[in-house]
């Protein structure tokens, strides 16, 4: 490329700094930058090489960006952690770690009689002395510093062929930052337990902390209250919670449940099922070629007898971004509840619900660089009273007989069982990392890379652009002329390049497109451009036919290309 590329650049891009971030001209790879102007790539090049120092937490810089940190720091779990929800304890004092003053519990009422469900400490302190978490850069750095931001992901330093591995399949899960694997480790050595019951140390520990990430969660996408927040599995178990229990409660034959053709399966297939079972009918609004939400047609098919609309924010096969507040308001004033599909939309756009409005806003904890296994129902007050519980079990319960069973309020009665404490817990610390390095500045930065990776994949000859869409996140879906998706997805694999090949559990949506697979890479915060050139020429040689430099797998990933 013979002129300097202006590529998405960290100066003066600073945590409550309100002016927009500024663009630096940086020079392709094998060009010289100016670096004659105080903000060119050269005035800031000694910021990129090195990581603040939080005075005030004591961190120590790593030697490089892939180096070992220099020092440990004591890590202790949030204090103060007071929950609102209610204990059964008069208040006992639990039993002090060593050198650490007890830790009362906090008085509420219980069902008088029965034995104690639950109970939170006001603060739960781990032994000291022990080799503790290392600290995550995110907390040092006061610019957006990609290099940073990569030495914090320890997978990032792999090697795939012989090659960095570039990891652009990131809508299907993200890599987890130190911290998030630390906290893990941290949890099964000082924590494990189950919670809301048992009046032993473990047990406060272990609640206080996924209690915690029950606030995170909540203060991460403005909720009012914990108790809005729901743990389950993933999407797909939130989605599924919401069509078994409500739909099954509230929906009638004739009711009409609204999607879009932009769906994923998790968000089709429920409704599909509570739809047979209930008598529903199942409507979906269509798409333009480009992959936008026609919304005339959208606000068509709604009507007296609609009681649910259901959306995702932001497409996992095209990266459409949809107009989820229009979504709200429309399907409100037809009188219908409205859910919103955020796994894709979670670790890149800023979310908010008491904005949205949505009724339902539902995401998974691996698509935001927290663990598999967990994610996360939202529900409003208004709909939890429309809302019974799904599954019975332990937990979920207030007093039980061989007649009858009286369950315990929200968020308890939807969450039956012995839970995923310890990825709750995870998922907690993975959105403390995107606080502190700030979703906004996320959203810009990977703006920044889709803007400059579509006109140059667009330019390869051969390749066909799978939704381009006004507004996108994240994600670039296409087609090479006379190659298969799964064979270009291997090709890239022999180059280090992890990209999605399938139909990435869309099929819908791909049909609509005139197609059955695509190739679908997907960026995240700790992508760089660099990698986006190495994959733009790993493209261009698989379009003229040159061989890879590196083995092709035949794994058989990517056959039905589902997982997100």
């Amino acid at each position: 490329m013979a002129a300097l590329a202006t590529q998405f650049f960290s100066a003066g891009f600073r945590p409550g700094n309100d002016s927009p971030p500024q663009t630096v001209p940086v020079a392709p790879r094998g060009e010289v930058p100016d670096t004659t102007s105080a903000g060119s790539l050269g005035a800031t090049t000694a910021r990129l090489n090195s990581v603040p120092v939080d005075a005030a937490g004591g961190y120590s810089p790593v030697a490089s960006a892939f180096g070992p940190a220099a020092a440990f720091e004591h890590y202790t779990i949030p204090h103060g952690i007071v929950s609102t929800s209610p204990g059964v304890l008069a208040s006992p004092s639990v039993p002090a770690a060593p050198g650490v003053p007890s830790a009362p519990t906090v008085p509420a009422h219980g069902i008088s009689g029965d034995e104690a469900n639950y109970y939170f400490t006001s603060s739960a302190t781990p032994v000291l002395g022990l080799t503790a978490p290392v600290p995550h850069l995110a907390d040092s750095h006061e610019v957006f510093d990609v290099h940073a931001i990569r030495a914090d992901f320890p997978i990032l330093r792999e090697t795939v062929n012989g090659k960095p591995l570039i990891w652009f399949d990131n809508a299907a899960t993200t890599q987890k930052p130190q911290a998030v694997i630390d906290r893990l480790a941290y949890f099964y050595a000082h924590e494990n337990s189950n919670i809301h019951r048992a009046a032993h140390e473990l047990a406060a520990r272990a609640t206080d902390a996924y209690e915690d990430a029950r606030g995170t969660v909540r203060r991460f996408i403005g909720a009012a209250k914990d108790e809005n927040i729901i743990f389950v599995r993933g999407t797909t178990e939130a989605i599924n919670l919401v069509a078994q229990s409500w739909g099954a409660k509230n929906l009638e034959p004739g009711d009409e449940i609204v999607i879009t053709n932009l769906e994923h399966h998790a968000n089709i297939v429920p409704w599909q099922m509570i739809a047979k079972k209930t008598g529903a009918v199942l409507k979906v609004a269509p798409v333009d070629d480009a992959g936008n939400l026609l919304l005339q047609e959208f606000e068509d098919l709604l009507g007296p007898r609609t009681k649910l609309v259901s959306a995702t924010q932001v497409s996992n096969a095209l990266g459409t971004v949809t107009p989820v507040e229009k979504i709200v308001e429309m399907g409100h004033r037809y009188g219908a509840r409205v859910l919103i599909d955020g796994a894709q939309s979670i670790p890149h756009i800023a979310v908010d619900v008491s904005k949205t409005g949505a009724d339902f806003f539902v995401f998974s904890g691996h698509k935001i660089f927290g663990p598999t296994g967990i994610g996360v129902v939202y529900m409003t007050d208004e709909v939890m009273a429309e809302t019974p519980p799904w599954q019975g079990g332990g937990n979920m319960i207030a007093d039980v007989t061989i007649e009858r069973s009286i369950f315990q309020g929200p968020p308890n009665k939807y969450e039956a069982g012995t839970g995923n404490i310890a990825d709750a817990v995870g998922l907690g610390e993975a959105l403390r990392y995107v606080e502190k390095v700030g979703i906004d500045r996320i959203a810009a930065y990977e703006h920044a890379l889709l803007e400059y990776a579509t006109p140059r994949l667009a330019a390869i000859p051969g390749v066909r652009l799978i939704g381009t869409a006004h507004e996108k996140a994240s994600v670039l879906s296409f087609v090479l002329a006379g190659h298969e998706p799964i064979e270009v997805g291997k090709a890239l694999n022999a180059e280090g390049i992890a990209v999605r090949a399938g139909h990435h559990c869309a099929q819908p949506i791909l049909r609509r497109m005139g197609v059955e697979t695509t190739v679908r890479p997907s960026f995240a915060f700790y992508n760089t451009f660099d990698e986006i050139d190495v994959f733009l020429d790993a493209v261009r040689r698989i379009a003229d036919g040159s061989p890879a430099t590196g083995p092709i797998s035949d794994s058989g990933a990517g056959r039905h290309g589902c997982g997100g």
